[in-house]
């Protein structure tokens, strides 16, 4: 394909072959990018930056599709980090089911936003129905609950916030933020979240305008599960010093130990002191498909709003996530109307605009994808994905509990276990570093201000001979590295 081919997708034949030739160029290109099963090919950072800087950025006339793809082949994709390896482990960052790479694709071609419903009639009908299914797998009531999908964790856990803090302040103050902005008591207002949760909450505090210092941090125990005496604690003192805490959150599944709050005992205190509870469930909401596990999060059904990501534990591409909400009317918060956009006449004749649950305007059809590998895989495909995750991790930490060349301080509730080599925090790096000159992707993180190694077990094709093997792998290169 020239720089003169058609550029758009139609009813054409002919671009219709064209572009047919070009997915097919494309996915040979991506096939022939690896020959082994690492995650990465282990070049320097200073190669890799001289090799990406060499190919230009704006050229003065167009290069043709054909070269673009073959520069792209010969110095991008080989260096591409492969989340399908076995040999990938650092991040909550999965691999991805097939079915939902073809449902990228149709996102892609059709391009429909989810602001409105002309941008997007079958897409908004689709989201509606998908979050209407996932409040009700989440056990919020089906008459009052509702949500919308967002770009990610982040803002999933920064819009629940958002929509706590007007909440609370019109109960509280009587005061409406959206018309009149932030209330004279501002200051005094304060959310609770553990010490090792999310550093969303943190920025959301930021752009709300009541920066850090509203952040209360509560200890956690020695399985990294929030202090409820100390939280209860916490709050108490906050009211005697005038303070009003207006919400609080429960993580099921921090980012480095997949450790879940008591959500259960943090809702009394909320009910105590009219909080809002919100659910950060972005690691660990994957549990609700496993029926061997999901009790683990049970009390989620609990929580006022709830974060679920979907490109973690439930294997989706990256963007995919959602807010869901107890009581529909807390989104209300984003609510704008615009003539040109989202017309109050049209929506009291049937026609969802989507807008006005969002922080977004424009958004991507990612509630195809959870549409599209749901009914795949099914209920009991995903509890097999799920088991095989946190299997693996309860494995592996099994593994190296008993073994005195490491230090594994806490037992994984989901697919994360943190440990050590012990030899001290320079070796550790060192071991890090060479793994992924090898081709082996492993996290590292710090715990009580010690260097830790970090295993994020997502992929359900990893096998316990695997793990073994890079037991092995780490083990022998400590003792080259020491």
């Amino acid at each position: 394909m020239s720089s003169t081919d058609p550029v758009l997708l139609s009813d054409d034949k002919t671009v219709q072959e064209t572009f047919s030739r070009m997915i097919d160029e494309t996915l040979q290109a991506v096939f022939g990018s690896f020959s082994d099963d690492s995650a990465f090919s282990g070049i320097d950072p200073y190669e890799l930056r001289e090799k990406i800087g060499s190919l230009g950025f704006l050229p003065e006339n167009g290069k043709g599709f054909e070269e673009v793809l073959e520069a792209t082949k010969r110095d991008i994709l080989p260096h591409m980090l492969r989340t399908w390896s076995t040999k990938y482990m650092p991040h909550l960052h999965s691999p991805v089911l097939t079915e939902s790479i073809c449902s990228e694709l149709i996102i892609s071609c059709f391009n429909d936003s989810m602001d409105s419903w002309d941008q997007g009639p079958a897409a908004t009908e689709l989201e509606e129905s998908m979050v209407h299914g996932l409040c009700g797998l989440f056990g919020l009531p089906k008459d009052t609950s509702d949500g919308c999908f967002t770009s990610g964790g982040s803002q999933s856990n920064i819009s629940a916030i958002i929509a706590a803090r007007d909440w609370y302040c019109k109960e509280k103050f009587n005061w409406d933020v959206k018309m009149n902005g932030l209330p004279p008591e501002y200051t005094k207002l304060r959310v609770y979240t553990s010490e090792i949760s999310h550093f969303s909450m943190d920025k959301a505090s930021h752009i709300l305008g009541m920066g850090y210092a509203a952040v209360r941090k509560i200890p956690v125990d020695s399985r990294c599960r929030i202090d409820l005496k100390a939280f209860e604690r916490m709050v108490e003192e906050d009211v005697k010093a005038g303070l009003y805490p207006y919400c609080a959150v429960a993580t099921f599944g921090t980012t480095d130990f997949g450790s879940i709050d008591d959500a259960e005992g943090m809702r009394k205190v909320c009910d105590r002191y009219g909080m809002h509870l919100h659910g950060d469930a972005a690691y660990g909401s994957g549990l609700i498909m496993s029926a061997r596990y999901k009790d683990r999060i049970a009390a989620v059904s609990l929580c006022d709003s709830i974060t679920v990501d979907f490109h973690k534990m439930f294997l989706l591409p990256i963007s995919c996530s959602a807010i869901l909400v107890r009581d529909a009317k807390r989104l209300k918060c984003f609510e704008l109307h615009a003539d040109y956009l989202n017309r109050e006449e049209d929506e009291e004749d049937g026609y969802i605009n989507l807008v006005g649950k969002s922080m977004q305007t424009t958004r991507r059809f990612d509630a195809l994808k959870v549409f599209m590998a749901f009914q795949t895989r099914g209920a009991d495909g995903f509890g097999r994905i799920i088991d095989t995750a946190v299997g693996n991790a309860t494995y592996f930490y099994g593994r190296i509990s008993k073994d005195p060349a490491f230090y594994a301080p806490v037992e994984p509730e989901l697919s994360s276990v943190v440990f050590a080599l012990e030899g001290g925090d320079e070796l550790n790096k060192k071991v890090r570093r060479h793994l992924l000159s090898n081709g082996t992707v492993i996290g590292q993180t710090v715990m009580d201000g010690r260097v830790m190694l970090k295993f994020t077990l997502l992929n359900p094709n990893l096998t316990h001979e695997q793990i073994d093997a890079v037991i092995a792998d780490i083990k022998g290169a400590g003792s080259k590295l020491a």
